[in-house]
């Protein structure tokens, strides 16, 4: 009897602290530290590429391109919170209304479908976002959505803006925008790692004088403050992995 008892008890402890263990490691994924807007942050850089992190919203960076992605469309979905994450904090409903609700026109009406790796290049009218120019770029259907795809992303975003004769240009997923509960860490690297090897097949042909084009001098990946710190992990061990 007693060494039932002890049984039990052993298990029931080996259970407390594996659940206690689980807690802790739930809040230390989710205990990094909130960053204020406008943080910036070079996390290394790549082919003499910089990569910069910065805590901004696509319709306030001032940069000569904006690079802002979207799903095919669904009634409401920048909108529906949650979802979506709180228009406070929602950088693609910023972008929308800056524009007059044109995004959501665009895509609603079928214009512009989103469909994956679709592109659509607009000229906003001075004054009504950061940008000279606005680069949307299709992630498809939602339901479908794997991280992997921000590697093709980042890499139409680069072809672009070599082919825009652009030095320097800002990239936004915004799939937290979009209510999509994807890795943050994963997602930046795939966009530095998308962005980076583009960049290299265009110098493999410019080097045979197959492309010309102004070399890019940085990249600055915008994030919500709650994601700051965990998409410059990300940006690092990219970084790393490509040196």
């Amino acid at each position: 009897m007693k060494t039932t008892q002890i049984k039990i008890t052993a298990r029931i402890s080996l259970f407390l602290v594996m659940l206690l263990g689980s807690v802790q490691f739930s809040l230390a994924q989710t205990s990094a530290p909130t960053a204020k807007a406008n943080t910036s942050k070079i996390w290394g850089a790549v082919d003499g590429i910089s990569i910069e992190g910065m805590v901004q919203g696509p319709s306030t960076e001032v940069t000569p391109l904006q690079i802002a992605c979207v799903f095919e469309y669904t009634e409401g979905d920048i909108f529906n919170s949650p979802p979506a994450l709180p228009e406070a904090v929602n950088g693609m409903v910023h972008l929308d209304k800056s524009l007059n609700g044109l995004i959501t026109e665009i895509r609603k009406s079928g214009k512009f479908a989103g469909h994956s790796l679709e592109t659509l290049l607009i000229t906003p009218p001075a004054g009504t976002i950061g940008a000279k120019k606005l680069l949307l770029i299709g992630l498809g259907d939602r339901n479908k959505f794997t991280p992997e795809l921000m590697k093709q992303v980042a890499s139409v975003g680069m072809e672009e803006a070599l082919r825009l004769g652009v030095t320097e240009y800002a990239f936004a997923s915004d799939l937290k925008d979009a209510g999509i509960d994807s890795p943050t860490a994963e997602v930046a690297g795939y966009g530095v790692t998308g962005a980076v090897n583009a960049y290299r097949t265009q110098m493999f042909l410019k080097a045979k004088k197959m492309a010309n084009f102004k070399p890019i001098q940085k990249i600055t990946l915008l994030a919500g403050p709650a994601y700051f710190t965990t998409a410059g992990e990300g940006i690092s061990q990219a970084i790393t992995a490509l040196k």
